[in-house]
């Protein structure tokens, strides 16, 4: 119903299949185009029913009908990947990196807090596969692409004039069939990287990454890591922690007597 001239491929086989590498294959492309619009900069616009998998059958153009090819199916929602969508849409609403407001400059910027605070590097930095810098010669053929987000290189304040300040970003794009060994940038770029999104993702990546480490990079996938950042220890909130208070060696209580600082010990 609309432009004849597509460039559409739905893996190999055309209309609804049960294979298994079909179904994995279309479901990582679904993964890959919402996690790159979501992570571009400027606004996203996502059409209703993408982040639940909502087919038109290959039509291009379903404003001209209303049948069931242009109604949403609610029962036929992929809820994994509507809890994808939400993941990155997330990570774009938590960290301002994601929502510039300025075009990048490739001016440099300090990638650590203080005035001699880590190396100076540009607000991106465009990745070659073995973790430097693109150079002209590298854009010719570049089926993967590295992109690094420097996360104090942010040059809009926020609404009360203050610095944005944020996390450090890499994002690696691998839009050839065959898998990539990566090799993470070095460690002025960051100390070390978690994987927050990885669109061929099997299971959850939990390890910390170092710089100069090997990545697979599994073919037509998209991978997001961001600097490490070391938990801080929860609290204890047990009634074990409570007990442990107050049978402690030796507590210090302040009784008021009308006079700072007087102090009475209690065992």
């Amino acid at each position: 119903d609309g432009e004849s001239h597509n460039r559409s491929w739905n893996h190999g086989v055309e209309g609804p299949t049960k294979d298994p590498a079909v179904l994995a294959a279309r479901a990582k492309t679904q993964r890959n185009f919402l996690a790159t619009l979501l992570l571009s900069q400027g606004v996203p616009m996502i059409l209703h029913g993408d982040e639940m998998g909502r087919t038109q059958q290959g039509n291009n153009n379903t404003y001209a009908q209303d049948s069931e090819l242009s109604w949403v199916h609610w029962d036929d929602a992929d809820a994994p990947l509507i809890e994808f969508t939400s993941a990155v849409a997330r990570l774009r609403k938590q960290h301002p990196t994601f929502r510039r407001k300025r075009f990048f400059t490739g001016t440099t910027a300090r990638t650590a807090d203080g005035p001699e605070g880590g190396e100076r590097l540009n607000d991106i930095v465009w990745l070659h596969p073995d973790g430097r810098p693109m150079e002209g010669d590298d854009w010719g053929a570049a089926p993967v692409l590295g992109m690094y987000l420097n996360g104090r290189g942010i040059s809009s304040p926020d609404n009360l004039g203050n610095p944005i300040v944020d996390d450090h970003f890499l994002l690696y794009f691998n839009a050839s069939d065959t898998d990539v060994e990566l090799t993470l940038p070095p460690e002025e770029y960051a100390d070390a990287w978690d994987v927050v999104i990885d669109t061929a993702a099997v299971k959850t990546d939990t390890t910390a990454h170092t710089p100069g480490e090997p990545l697979s990079l599994i073919g037509r996938s998209v991978i997001v890591l961001r600097e490490h950042i070391a938990a801080e220890p929860e609290p204890d909130h047990s009634v074990a922690a409570s007990v442990a208070a107050q049978t402690g060696p030796e507590r210090t209580t302040t009784r008021s007597t009308g006079r700072s600082g007087e102090r009475s010990r209690r065992r």
